[in-house]
Formats: C-alpha cells, structure tokens, sequence
C-alpha cells in the first residue's frame, strides 16, 4: 500500500521526545483497513517514509484513534525540516 499525504511536523516533549507528522483522517483508514495483516504489536505499522530525497524505514505508531509519523533527527538535519514546517510524507506500508 502506498500512501502520499501532506502535514505539519510536530513536536512531541515526553520523557524520549520525537518529532512527528499526524496521518490524514482517510490514509489512516486505508492503514487501519490493512492493520490486522502488517502490524507487529501495540498497534505499530511497518512502513518506508520518504520526505523530499530522504527515504527510511520506521514504523507508524497509533495516537488518538490515528496514526503519526516519527521523523528522524537525521531526516529532518538532511531536508532542512523543523517545528511546524508543512511537508508531503511518502508512505510504503510493509507487508
């Protein structure tokens, strides 16, 4: 399943802080639709990310009924990314 949707980056203060993009209200049903066949415990999808020329593998985790998006120091130190900037996420959900 692949998946492109644009959202603003964001930062989350708790004790292993993390950046991160929420998933659109309908690519998340699509990932929900498929959860059951992908996920590998406590609700994580394995996907491939792409923002800009930067690809990694992570995995989605769930929040509040959707999914976020952990951005990487690395990604976000490579595309020039910080709070609040406005990017396109390139999701390939991992079967």
């Amino acid at each position: 399943m692949d998946l492109r949707f644009t959202g603003e980056i964001w930062f989350w203060r708790g004790p292993a802080p993390w950046h991160f993009v929420t998933v659109p209200d309908e690519e998340c049903a699509a990932i929900e639709s498929a959860s059951a066949l992908v996920s590998y415990g406590w609700g994580m999808i394995p996907v491939t990310a792409r923002i800009g020329a930067t690809d990694w593998t992570t995995s989605l985790w769930p929040k509040d009924g959707r999914y976020i998006v952990p951005i990487k120091s690395a990604v976000r130190r490579g595309e020039k990314l910080g709070i609040g900037d406005t990017v396109t996420v390139h999701l390939t959900v991992d079967a």
